[in-house]
């Protein structure tokens, strides 16, 4: 299974004829490693409704005939505009040809960029390739994350902003809390507000925890067996 950081939040999950895109926020993203134009996707999952998670998802769903997986808000947004959604909700889980989704808690908010509401906010496990991936989405740091840690994760995609999201003291703590075998910092450096030191959060978490950390520049990909 590869995956491929393209900027923000925005992750690319391929296995075999699979391929999946997680809050594909291209357009308008000064650090985009991609434009819409360039993906096929057979499946989209939004973790929320804000402009930079939703991002483009209705012009590459509309364009490669993916599914938008969210939950039932927003799956719900995207049937109206004509797509193939699948809808679930917090707690849920659901089996896919690519392998399954479930939707975790996230503490954040979530609405549409016209003040729609857009649902519970949630962070996702995905089951693809063998591999078991978190994606934290937006959140702040929460006690129940020794739970989903205890799914037994291979990676862990955790937000390290701050100011809209956890930032690296509290993304430390919950690479304790979840105990996954890799971390991959998200949703940094998209502008000035979300600036954090990816080289010193990666020595911090080699130092303090027993994951291992592979920072990602935006188009870089890793293969994970």
């Amino acid at each position: 299974m590869k995956l491929r950081y393209l900027g923000h939040s925005g992750v690319q999950l391929t296995a075999g004829e699979h391929d999946v895109l997680i809050d594909p926020f291209l357009t308008g993203n000064p650090k985009a490693a991609a434009s819409a134009a360039d993906l096929e996707p057979t499946h989209i999952v939004v973790t929320h409704a804000h402009g930079d998670h939703w991002g483009d998802t209705p012009d590459i769903a509309r364009r490669s005939g993916a599914t938008v997986v969210s939950c039932a808000e927003i799956a719900a947004h995207a049937a109206r505009l004509g797509l193939t959604a699948h809808g679930m909700n917090t707690g849920g889980r659901h089996e896919f040809p690519f392998g399954s989704v479930r939707l975790t808690v996230a503490f954040h908010s979530s609405s549409f960029d016209d003040g729609r509401y857009g649902g519970m906010p949630n962070g996702v496990v995905i089951e693809i390739g063998g591999v078991r991936v978190y994606h934290a989405g937006d959140t702040a740091l929460f006690s129940d994350m020794r739970l989903i840690g205890r799914l037994g994760l291979d990676v862990a995609l955790l937000p390290i902003g701050d100011n809209y999201t956890m930032g690296p003291d509290d993304a430390i703590e919950a690479v304790k809390l979840l105990e996954p075998g890799l971390v991959i910092p998200i949703h940094y450096d998209t502008m000035p507000l979300l600036a954090q030191d990816a080289a010193l959060f990666k020595s911090r978490v080699e130092a303090e925890t027993s994951a291992r950390c592979a920072p990602l520049a935006p188009g870089d990909s890793i293969d994970l067996p």
